[in-house]
């Protein structure tokens, strides 16, 4: 693939000032951030040595458990790769979420929560007629979601994304193209690093190992299979995980024929009139999940409801005075 834009060593150490700042926001005071700062210009020089060489190759990350608001766990990137984190971020959101479907809620911006509870309501109002007809919410859960995420399967879609992304147009206001404007062979070169590391590998872990012992065993990507897993906190592993997933929501949208579908992170959902039709698509979703990409449909999780008794999404009960007779 021939890149019309090459980064120069000067630009890519201004966009590692940006990445920094982005990465302390929040968290000046946090003592990583401090002793990163102590030297930050050798800091963030040496960094971007080692980025333009192809040389960097991200440090063990630390990995402890944590209780609220649940248990889970935890592992924590070095400071210096959470900079990185954000420069690929900035590189790369734009491109990538250019290819995702409107009702994709998750981590991105003016995509939240608030937003995903409008579109199921606006779903709700289109299919009920605005309340006049009887429909039905299914939700549907993934087992162990960044557990299974294969990684080679996950490189691949990204760089599939960015290869095609490539030659579309940056917006249809500007005619520069995607290669125009981004080094995509670096950007290519970055994603391999960050997607293709194991986070278990050399980890400092914190704590007693009786910590982890009730955990469920499909939280800990200590337990994942060979070559799956990506650390939940990461900046990256949240941007990733919609590329991912993106292959579902296409199969959703295009293929099952799905009208009103909407997803946040590994959970989604359908709304239809026809209970019928929602329990036919349910073996189908779960024969994607599971050759397409490696995944497990939660059979435990999956339910339909009559809007009638009132819908559930992200935390939010959403209920109305219907007008249809039942």
């Amino acid at each position: 693939m021939i890149c019309s834009y090459h980064l120069t060593k000067e630009q890519l150490l201004n966009d590692l000032h940006d990445a920094y700042r982005a990465a302390r926001k929040h968290k000046a005071s946090k003592p990583y951030v401090r002793r990163f700062e102590e030297n930050l210009d050798e800091n963030l020089k040496e960094l971007c040595d080692e980025l333009f060489n192809r040389t960097y190759k991200p440090l063990p990350s630390s990995c402890f458990i944590i209780t609220e608001p649940k248990k889970r766990e935890v592992f924590a990137a070095e400071f210096r790769d959470r900079v990185v984190h954000h420069l690929y971020y900035n590189y790369t959101h734009n491109i990538y979420e250019r290819t995702f479907i409107h009702d994709t809620y998750s981590c991105l911006k003016g995509r939240g929560t608030h937003f995903g509870i409008e579109r199921l309501q606006r779903h709700i109002r289109q299919e009920s007629r605005n309340y006049k007809v009887p429909c039905y919410v299914m939700k549907m859960d993934i087992r162990g979601y960044f557990m299974h995420i294969n990684r080679d399967k996950l490189l691949q879609l990204c760089l599939r994304s960015l290869d095609k992304m490539s030659f579309h147009k940056v917006s249809k206001h500007r005619n520069e193209r995607w290669k125009d404007v981004v080094d995509v062979e670096f950007i290519r070169w970055l994603t391999r690093e960050i997607v293709l590391l194991n986070p278990i590998n050399d980890c400092l872990v914190i704590g007693s190992p009786s910590e982890w012992g009730d955990l469920p065993h499909d939280k800990s990507l200590y337990n994942s299979p060979e070559g799956c897993g990506l650390p939940i906190g990461n900046l990256t592993s949240q941007l990733f995980s919609n590329v991912y997933l993106n292959e579902l929501d296409q199969f959703m949208k295009r293929v099952l024929k799905c009208r009103h579908y909407g997803r946040y992170v590994d959970d989604f959902y359908v709304v239809s009139a026809d209970k019928g039709w929602l329990y036919s698509i349910v073996p189908k979703v779960r024969e994607f999940l599971a050759y397409a990409l490696g995944l497990a449909f939660h059979d435990g999780k999956m339910q339909i409801t009559s809007v009638w008794h009132g819908a559930e999404l992200l935390g939010a009960w959403l209920h109305q005075i219907w007008r249809f007779q039942h």
